[in-house]
């Protein structure tokens, strides 16, 4: 995995909010009787801006995309569009397109009629409706489709042809609800491509994109909030988070960062350089998101990417036993227990292998050059 190509300004949560809301969540809580299962949410998104609600299974990003749809009725909290209170107001009010994973779309409905709902449930003229039909179908690379059935469709269609229904009505808001988590791998990077192009063709519409797949929100989004437990974690622009975790849950789920433990060697705030630390047999730099102070415990966040094989007595590595080898087309992916480490596991990718090392033999694991970043240990844990 990768950092995306494209910097991104950077900026702390505490400041994160874009100065030009389409979409406001204020202090957000929704609960299905005694489960919370959002709590107190705060967000906002600007006009063309994409934003990611990034998380596992339960962690309330769906919930906040439905509360915003107006699917859900929330415990507490406020919700605008474009500085209007819709807090209470039904879905057919707000003007967003909604696009779910299982397409929604009606079986007995050709694909123009398809796209065609919402225009006709707001009585917009029959002209009208069949240009925007046609815009859209277009949009996402359909137009050919428009009298078929959605049975006639592969998985992949029915998900452009969902998207097309909602761009038809031209919303000012596009929320996506792990609109590829129910497709192929091979489709999945194709309408993947499609959104990223779509992107660059509504530079004004504001997009909240829900997803557990750490590739699509690193592909699509401007700001990436990462959520666990019905809780927002953390949030910032996308490349800074990939490359600057605040904090240990997410350095773990964005980008499946190796945590090791270290031993802070001296006092130091996030503006520092560096600041030296002892990992394992070893002191190194590494790149502080934070203050610690010396003789904090911390962890080192290093990529599988990031780190590399080497022979067990070199002076600068650490040692480690291999337990697992999984070969994955592009690369391995080994998976080790580092030596004098609480039995720690750590995984490394490595693309190079003259041979495969056996298991349970003992070799050396090199850190990188650059400095790795500093977390404090627990934290958003």
């Amino acid at each position: 995995m990768t950092a995306p190509a494209i910097e991104r300004t950077a900026s702390a949560v505490a400041s994160a909010a874009p100065t030009e809301s389409a979409i406001g969540i204020q202090d957000l809580t929704v609960r299905y009787g005694s489960v919370t299962a959002l709590e107190g949410l705060t967000l906002e998104v600007a006009r063309g801006e994409t934003v990611a609600l990034l998380g596992p299974s339960g962690s309330g990003k769906s919930t906040a995309l439905k509360a915003v749809a107006g699917f859900l009725r929330p415990a507490s909290g406020r919700i605008t569009l474009a500085g209007r209170d819709v807090t209470y107001e039904p879905p057919n009010k707000r003007g967003i397109g909604v696009v779910v994973q299982n397409y929604a779309l009606f079986p007995h409905m050709r694909v123009a009629d398809n796209v065609a709902f919402g225009l006709r449930a707001r009585r917009v003229s029959r002209a009208e409706v069949g240009r925007r039909v046609t815009e859209a179908l277009d949009m996402v690379g359909m137009a050919g489709y428009a009298r078929r059935y959605p049975r006639e469709l592969s998985g992949g269609q029915q998900q452009r042809v969902a998207i097309a229904r909602a761009l038809a009505i031209r919303p000012p808001v596009l929320l996506l609800d792990e609109p590829l988590s129910a497709l192929d791998a091979t489709l999945r990077a194709d309408l993947l491509g499609e959104l990223q192009r779509l992107r660059g063709e509504l530079p004004d519409v504001a997009i909240m994109y829900v997803t557990h797949d750490q590739t699509e929100a690193l592909a699509l989004a401007d700001r990436i909030a990462v959520m666990r437990d019905a809780r927002l974690v953390d949030l910032d622009a996308t490349d800074r988070l990939y490359r600057r975790p605040p904090s240990e849950f997410t350095a773990s789920f964005l980008g499946a960062a190796n945590l090791l433990d270290a031993r802070v060697l001296a006092d130091c705030t996030a503006a520092d350089d560096a600041v030296r630390v002892a990992v394992g047999g070893l002191t190194v730099a590494a790149d502080p998101t934070g203050a610690f102070a010396e003789g904090a415990r911390a962890l080192l966040v290093a990529r599988p990417h990031t780190l590399a094989v080497t022979e067990v007595d070199r002076a600068d590595t650490l040692p480690a036993r291999l337990v697992a080898t999984q070969w994955r087309g592009a690369d391995y992916r080994l998976t080790c227990v580092l030596e004098g480490d609480g039995e720690r596991e750590i995984r490394i990718d490595v693309t190079d292998l003259a041979a495969v090392p056996a298991l349970g033999e003992r070799l050396g694991v090199a850190l990188p050059a650059e400095p790795c970043v500093l977390v404090p240990a627990g934290a958003g844990g």
